[in-house]
Parts: C-alpha cells; sequence; structure tokens
C-alpha cells in the first residue's frame, strides 16, 4: 500500500537534475564520464581520506573491500549478528567465513566479546555502525592492531562518521542518508587499496591485452548518471546531516516518557529512528492504519537461513529484533509530518 509517511523517501532538491540532465545530453551515460571522477573526489576530500572508489551497491563495496584485503577462502571474519544481512554476504561471496560476534545495548558490535571469536583464520573485523551509531572504533582498532588484523568499516547507515579502519564501506540505496538510487563508495588512505578496488570493479582489464583477465573481478561499476546524483547528493550532505538532527531532536523529545516506548541511545548522525516498543507489532499494525510507514529491526545473523546456528545461542541481538521498530526518517519530513506520527504513538499507549 501506499503510504502518506513512508519509512523513507529520497531529498532530491540540490543540482541533482541539472547534473543527470549534463550527463544525458553530454552522452556520457554509462560507467565512464566526468561525473564519476568528480563524485569520487568530492567524497574523498569530505570524508577526509585521499581516495574513494565508486561502485554498484553498498554490498559491492564491501566485497571489493575484501578482495582488496586479499581476503579468501579459509579466512575468517568478525561481523556483528546485529546487521542487514548483505555484511555477512559480502563475506561469503569471497569464499571465506563470518564469524558472529553479539551486540551491545546500542545495536553495534560488543567489542568486549570480540577477542574471544578470534582465531588463527581470522583475517578482518568489519564493524558497522548501526543506524547512525559509531562503533567504540579505538577499542576496534587496538583490537585489530594486537592481533593484526584488518578492519573494514560497514558505513552503510553513516554517512558523516568519519573513517578510520583500512577501508570504509557506504550505501547510496534510495533510503540511506545520500543516495543516487543504486549505488556505493569505498574510502582509504591507501593508494595500493584503492587502485586495487577500481581495477577489480571494472572486470580487471590487463594493461597487455582489452579481454586478457588475469584474476577473478566483477563488473561493479557505478554509471556516469549515478555519480551526478550522487555528487550533487555529496554537495548537500551537512544540509541533510542538520535536517536528520532536527528530527532526531524532536522524535526524543515528544517521545521521551511515553510508557511503552524506550529510546535507544544517541546517534552520530541520523539514518533511521529506532525505538523499542511494548505491543511492537500491534503498535506497527495501528500506524499502518493511520499512513504511517514502521519497520522492523534486523534480524540476527545466526537466525538467517543460510548462517543458522543449530545451538540457537542466547543473544542481545535477539531481543531487539523482537521489540525493535523505526519511525519515518527521512531529510524532508517536517515537524507538522512528525507531531502527526507522535500523536498516533502516543495515543496508541494512551499517552494523549
Amino acid at each position: 500500500m501506499g503510504f502518506k509517511y513512508p519509512v523513507s523517501r529520497p531529498s532530491m532538491k540540490g543540482r541533482e537534475l541539472e547534473y543527470v540532465t549534463d550527463a544525458v545530453t553530454s552522452g556520457w551515460i554509462s560507467a565512464q564520464g566526468p561525473y564519476i571522477p568528480r563524485f569520487e573526489q568530492a567524497f574523498a576530500r569530505y570524508n577526509g581520506v585521499e581516495h574513494a572508489v565508486a561502485c554498484s551497491s553498498g554490498t559491492t563495496a564491501l566485497t571489493l573491500a575484501l578482495r582488496a584485503l586479499g581476503i579468501g577462502p579459509g579466512d575468517e571474519v568478525l561481523v556483528p549478528e546485529f546487521t542487514m544481512v548483505a555484511t555477512a554476504w559480502a563475506v561469503s561471496y569471497t569464499g571465506a567465513t563470518p564469524v558472529f560476534v553479539d551486540c551491545g545495548d546500542d545495536l553495534n558490535i560488543d567489542v568486549t566479546l570480540i577477542e574471544d571469536k578470534i582465531t588463527p583464520r581470522t583475517r578482518a573485523i568489519m564493524p558497522v555502525h548501526v543506524y547512525g551509531r559509531r562503533c567504540d572504533m579505538d577499542a576496534i582498532m587496538k583490537i585489530a592492531f594486537e592481533y593484526n588484523l584488518r578492519v573494514v568499516e560497514d558505513s552503510a547507515e553513516a554517512h558523516g562518521i568519519r573513517p578510520v579502519g583500512d577501508i570504509a564501506c557506504f550505501s547510496l540505496f534510495a533510503n540511506k542518508i545520500i543516495s543516487s538510487g543504486e549505488g556505493g563508495v569505498c574510502v582509504t588512505d591507501d593508494p595500493r587499496l584503492a587502485a586495487q578496488m577500481e581495477h577489480l570493479r571494472g572486470m580487471a582489464f590487463s594493461r597487455e591485452h582489452n579481454f586478457l583477465h588475469k584474476k577473478l573481478a566483477y563488473n561493479f561499476r557505478m554509471t556516469n548518471l549515478q555519480a551526478a546524483v550522487a555528487l550533487a547528493q555529496t554537495e548537500r550532505i551537512d544540509e541533510i546531516l542538520a535536517a536528520r538532527a532536527r528530527i532526531e531532536a524532536l522524535y526524543d523529545r515528544e517521545l521521551s516518557g511515553v510508557d511503552g516506548i524506550t529510546l535507544m541511545p544517541s546517534r552520530q548522525v541520523l539514518w533511521m529512528y529506532d525505538v523499542l516498543a511494548r505491543d511492537r507489532d500491534e503498535l506497527m499494525e495501528f500506524l499502518t492504519e493511520n499512513g504511517i510507514e514502521t519497520r522492523y529491526f534486523f534480524q540476527p545473523m545466526s537466525r538467517q537461513p543460510m548462517y543458522r546456528d543449530p545451538v540457537w545461542p542466547s543473544l542481545r541481538a535477539t531481543r531487539f529484533a523482537q521489540e525493535g521498530l523505526y519511525l519515518p526518517t527521512y531529510t524532508d519530513l517536517s515537524p507538522e509530518d512528525q507531531d502527526f506520527i507522535v500523536g498516533r504513538v502516543r495515543k496508541f499507549y494512551g499517552a494523549g
């Protein structure tokens, strides 16, 4: 059904149409064209790093990062239990094995549990900044140093959180903080890693011959059309983040003290506004009847059919998956829209 208040909606109020029109009229619509390097340079500069490599999705960004680091069959990568399944899939696509670590109270990977999961086969840690909350990267980088591990940050939901790992990977899907419809981007300070990711995303053509390929690679390229939108979005990122901070503050203020709603820890940037809710499924049904779309939290990785743990361990992630939802969160959501949404939540719980 259509929702008056969808859970997400892209904000295209900058130069997106101008840039896309220019790309179309110039004839550069595929995986070459000036907007790709312009976007990469702007995104790298915004994140305070030397290199950005644009690609076709956040999932392919993670896959490129792991492949560039040489991770493959026989290796293990530590992945949070609480994340979107694409994080684990990227590990599996390389032939490596994802090893799951439960979350803390902020939904991010619990750094106190990481060392217990490290084995001689562990090659990397892949922290995810869930819903825009920054992981404890100081602790993660310390562990990575002590055990000689690489760090790939899954920043799909965290545009605006500055990267510190070997590579950080962002999604540009339509529901993300900034978007190109579909797309992704990897950022790093290491020129060799950047060159390898660029090589792998474009089918690894050999310099010796156009159709000689010395390794298994991918067609993970971003088009010039997508890059045109991504560049316009990057130009507005501070404005977008500021609008989302106002959205977070209003939700916090108006939902605080509602018996039945548990607010989650604060976020460094707002991707989705998440809460725990008593009688969650009934609340979601009530909000749907009022034209308000909501979404469940992620399911734990150990519950996913392709990774199912036969022991079914007791996990914090399970509780969050059973009680969590997020409310409409998009840049152009007005205070009046939020007042209506909050009013419906309060009505459901008899809070006026």
